[in-house]
């Protein structure tokens, strides 16, 4: 954001869509790998594949089920993109405007960033628990059979499991988003105030500078909500029985049943595609998102 001139809520929301759209587009492929590696046990099941990393996941997709696999399930990640990064930038922009009328802060420091972050992650975890729902079910190629797109998968997980598990897993989101977003959006004003400055606004030197404060910060967002993002994808790719006790229920107590039964190694299953993906994807957003707030401000001649 190069420019310090706000801008109405819906300026913002159109922004994040934007860039959240973008991002999911370039590196969705690697979403599909994490959770394939995050959902599947220690033990090899018979009949499935099973991956012993990331490049070994790539490979076997693309030998045994083919290269379109790569984009399973991405209708759902679109259609969640823009409101997901849409709510994301909007909702730490207003959250920052509360936080700073509370503390009778003027301008936005450390601490209130990373608190802005999390406020804004809890935010968001509310609009893209179904969407992520869906999108897991559809990756896991044991389950994956059993839709036939989108729409059915929405329709068969309503009728024989009940709408309300279209929000199985919200504690467990909720809590990756607070944990991405405050590391995101606190690296980020960190970062920033240790880049040289840009008084002469050289738009190279600020795509510059976004895409190194938003590559550090979705890096150590995903440092630390890695964890939470496994037992998430395992609570949601758990199919409600009648009757039946869940393994994986609330985030922490599954955070304690993967590293005893498979390790602490366990709950960072998947980070390598994870954090090559959020890692640049946390640039590419920034990027995106600050140069649209600045095209806004120019067709609204706030920009010289």
């Amino acid at each position: 954001m190069s420019s310090e001139t706000p801008l109405p809520f819906i300026y913002q929301f159109a922004a994040g869509a934007v860039a959240g759209v973008s991002e999911i587009l370039m590196m969705y492929p690697l979403d599909v790998v994490k959770t394939r590696v995050q959902i599947q046990g220690r033990v090899a099941v018979a009949g499935q594949d099973h991956y012993t990393g990331m490049v070994d996941c790539f490979r076997k997709i693309v030998a045994n089920e083919g290269f379109s696999r790569l984009y399973r399930g991405i209708t759902a990640p679109i259609l969640m993109e823009a409101p997901k990064r849409a709510t994301k930038f909007a909702a730490n922009d207003e959250w920052g405007k509360v936080w700073r009328r509370t503390f009778g802060v003027d301008k936005m420091n450390q601490s209130l960033s990373i608190l802005t972050g999390a406020s804004a992650g809890a935010t968001e975890a509310f609009v893209v628990v179904p969407f992520e729902l869906v999108k897991i079910r559809l990756q896991d190629r044991a389950q994956a059979h059993k839709y036939n797109g989108m729409l059915d998968c929405v329709g068969k997980i309503v009728r024989q499991e009940g709408i309300w598990t279209l929000y199985q897993g919200l504690e467990s989101t909720m809590w990756r988003h607070v944990l991405w977003n405050a590391g995101y959006f606190g690296c980020i004003f960190q970062v920033r105030a240790l880049l040289p400055a840009n008084p002469s606004k050289d738009k190279s030197i600020q795509i510059r500078n976004d895409l190194i404060s938003g590559a550090v910060g979705g890096t150590v967002g995903t440092i630390l909500n890695t964890p939470m993002d496994v037992v998430k994808s395992r609570i949601q790719n758990s199919p409600k029985v009648t009757g039946g006790v869940p393994k994986y229920g609330w985030a922490w107590p599954a955070l304690g049943t993967v590293a005893r039964e498979e390790g602490f190694g366990a709950l960072y299953k998947g980070f390598l595609p994870k954090v090559l993906r959020l890692g640049p994807g946390g640039g590419i957003l920034l990027v995106v998102f600050t140069g649209m707030m600045d095209f806004f401000r120019k067709q609204r001649g706030e920009m010289v």
